[in-house]
């Protein structure tokens, strides 16, 4: 086993279990960090990354860093505490001398519309309240790098999905339901192309630029299937579940109404201009650099993702 010790924040998390699954084949020492939760065969330890000094003790003897965390979906709470999340992951990064490996996503991209498809270099004048929090964040990132505090990589993932993965939108507005006898319902356009990211993919990508010393420094769009449209995904959860359904789009002034009374449609109406237009992220960087990667086809990825609920 090699020495290095990687430090998995939000282990438990969609991706960050995905990497703790590459690091355990590659038989690297792994240290998971979770505010309450325990990681069976992993070393686990408890923290509350808003506080520097339990941060500083769960990064102490580190060589990598991913955070893969995930904080509530509320405008406020990404305001108010990603900052200071982010600020004392650096620190204690800076203290432990380890490399930072920061999952990302991809709201701070904008105006809206993106272009097609878009690329790590596209314009991050983002019109949403969360996106302007993620350039704040990733930017802190970058400029720790700069200055030489840390060595940095950011790995930036479409919407994903994947097994047991319920808080990506394919599992909510569809699978969910579908598994429930209940029509799929979409918040827009059911026939325009977007990308996604499988999880176990992700987790994969974010092992393998931490490996490259060459990628620090810089910006990665994780891979991403074909793109595909609501429409195409229903076809291919049909097939899996042996159903026939369509989706049904949510008429704008019922989102509307139902933002009023309910906290988290509120919270995904600034982002409804995802589904409004084709939303494309390019993967050519990643696959230029790492040719022999090979990426989940959606067809096994959402077939293995609806398996996953169904046992």
């Amino acid at each position: 086993m090699n020495s290095e010790l990687h430090v998995v924040l939000g282990a438990a998390g969609s991706v960050g279990k995905s990497v703790v699954e590459e690091l355990q084949r590659r038989n690297f020492k792994i240290r998971a960090v979770e505010r309450k939760k325990k990681i069976n065969g992993v070393e686990t330890v408890n923290a509350d990354l808003l506080d520097l000094e339990q941060t500083t003790i769960a990064l102490k003897d580190a060589s990598y860093v991913y955070l893969c965390i995930g904080l509530p979906y509320n405008t406020k709470v990404w305001q108010e505490k990603w900052p200071i999340v982010m600020k004392n992951v650096i620190s204690g990064c800076e203290q432990a001398q380890a490399k930072l490996i920061f999952l990302d996503n991809v709201y701070m991209y904008g105006p809206a519309p993106l272009n097609i498809p878009f690329t790590e270099m596209h314009s991050k004048k983002t019109i949403s309240k969360k996106g302007m929090v993620r350039k704040i964040i990733s930017d802190m990132i970058l400029e720790a790098h700069s200055a030489g505090k840390i060595k940095a990589v950011i790995g930036r993932s479409a919407d994903f999905y994947g097994p047991n993965v319920i808080n990506s939108p394919l599992y909510v507005s569809f699978i969910e339901r579908m598994l429930k006898g209940k029509a799929p319902q979409s918040l827009g356009k059911t026939n325009i192309k977007h990308t996604y990211s499988y999880t176990k993919d992700n987790g994969r990508a974010l092992v393998t630029l931490a490996m490259d010393d060459s990628t620090y420094g810089q910006e990665w769009h994780l891979p991403v299937s074909k793109p595909i449209t609501i429409d195409e995904i229903i076809v291919e959860i049909n097939k899996v579940l042996n159903t026939d359904f369509k989706a049904t789009v949510i008429p704008r002034v019922m989102l509307k109404l139902m933002a009023r009374f309910m906290p988290s449609i509120k919270e995904i109406e600034e982002m409804l201009y995802q589904a409004d237009y084709t939303y494309i992220m390019s993967d050519d960087k990643f696959r230029k650099y790492f040719p022999e990667f090979v990426v989940t086809d959606f067809e096994t990825g959402i077939k293995q993702m609806i398996n996953s609920f169904k046992s």
